[in-house]
């Protein structure tokens, strides 16, 4: 196959007939397969978006043991603390509250 090509293969679905009908009024004849293909695709990406989700909800997002700086309170302080002193550092200021600032922090794992 070529680049840019796909294998295609014919399938035999069947439709509600008031969805046939909406769709028959609204989309093209000639436009109708690329149509429901962009369509299927689209409900797909959602559903699978859907089923990653449903996965993290079913497993913890946070191990103690994968953070042990963060084990304390005072720890957690100090961290909070810290990006907010690479926020002031990235944006020149002091935030005062008002407003929105988006700042990226990239992690690195330490091994």
């Amino acid at each position: 196959m070529g680049a840019g090509t796909r294998e295609i293969r014919r399938i035999n679905v069947t439709f509600p007939v008031g969805v046939l009908a909406a769709l028959e009024h609204v989309v093209p004849a000639r436009q109708r397969n690329r149509f429901i293909v962009e369509a299927t695709e689209h409900a797909l990406q959602r559903a699978q978006l859907a089923q990653v989700l449903e996965e993290l909800r079913a497993s913890a997002a946070w191990h103690d043991d994968d953070h042990p700086d963060l084990a304390t309170v005072d720890d957690v302080d100090h961290f909070v603390r810290t990006l907010r002193g690479l926020a002031r550092a990235h944006t020149g200021r002091r935030s005062s509250g008002t407003g929105a600032r988006w700042l990226t922090i990239y992690w690195t794992p330490i091994s």
